[in-house]
């Protein structure tokens, strides 16, 4: 049997082909209530898929604190970038 047609709009990001990209952006519910929704549901899968589970290891929360150190290592670029140029002689 054929998969039943879905709209464009309740598609995943995944699933959206090129073309239909800017379509599918502008279906989306860009309002700050619409924003704190998806940041929700997207920490809610992230939560399920790697901390909430029978046999988990550490793997979920290493990418966590990865991301945090090159958010960090990101945003204090500049600085580090000035203090390597600058000669101690």
């Amino acid at each position: 049997m054929a998969d039943k047609a879905v709209s464009l709009v309740e598609k995943r990001l995944m699933d959206v082909k090129l073309g239909e990209l800017g379509s599918w952006l502008g279906g989306r519910d860009f309002t700050p209530n619409g924003i704190i929704s998806a940041v929700s549901r997207g920490r809610d899968r992230y939560y399920n898929k790697y901390i909430n589970v029978k046999r988990g290891g550490i793997g979920g929360i290493a990418m966590l604190l990865a991301g945090y150190v090159a958010i960090s290592y990101l945003w204090e670029f500049d600085h580090i970038k000035h203090d390597r140029w600058r000669k101690y002689h």
